[in-house]
């Protein structure tokens, strides 16, 4: 592990640190700045570093090892983001107000259509990994990941790959969708359906 790996791994307990002494700080003082502060902590301050993460350091499709001596930006990329796998409902609240949750992954870089529905609990591991097309339903308790990480020999390979839906798909309850799957146009996916990586669905 790289010494910028080490570094990024911490950044979730900074969040944590950043936000939980400004709710403090605002109890005891009552200044309302700390609400946009607290607001900044939990939104901007993940997403403005993300941003400047990608700009340095370009994230590959493809193969590569975890445990190689040389930086894998996914893994930075995903410390960054971990803390709203770690903690869904900073998400979920965002899936409740129309079109919010659609603009978030887009400032994240991913390509969000039109109408496109997310239940509250859903779950994607790499927000700035996704294409989707336009009247999109996403059942409750799907899960998207544009990465898979397996135990090879001595290492660790992971295996990072963009997930593409595209218009007038629905995706039933509990499905899984693994890196790389394309699900074309039209498609109905049963519940609890899982989609291996590189899987075509049309």
């Amino acid at each position: 592990m790289t010494f910028l790996s080490t570094i990024l791994a911490f950044f979730p307990t900074l969040i944590l640190l950043l936000t939980g002494s400004t709710i403090v700080y605002f109890i005891y003082s009552h200044n309302f700045i700390c609400i946009f502060a607290i607001f900044f902590f939990i939104y901007g301050l993940p997403l403005l570093v993300y941003r400047l993460h990608k700009k340095n350091y370009r994230i590959t499709e493809g193969i590569s090892y975890l445990q190689d001596q040389k930086y894998i930006p996914w893994w930075g990329s995903h410390q960054i983001q971990v803390i709203y796998i770690a903690i869904p409902v900073l998400e979920s609240v965002l899936r409740l107000i129309p079109g919010v949750f659609s603009m978030w992954l887009r400032l994240w870089g991913s390509k969000i259509g039109k109408n496109v529905y997310w239940t509250p609990g859903l779950e994607i591991a790499d927000r700035g990994l996704l294409e989707i097309g336009n009247n999109v339903v996403m059942g409750h308790r799907v899960g998207i990941s544009s990465h898979v990480i397996k135990p090879r020999k001595d290492n660790l390979m992971l295996y990072v790959k963009k997930v593409k839906i595209g218009n007038d798909v629905f995706i039933g309850g509990g499905t899984l969708i693994a890196p790389g799957v394309v699900i074309h146009d039209g498609q109905f996916i049963a519940v609890n359906t899982t989609l291996l990586p590189n899987q075509k669905v049309k």
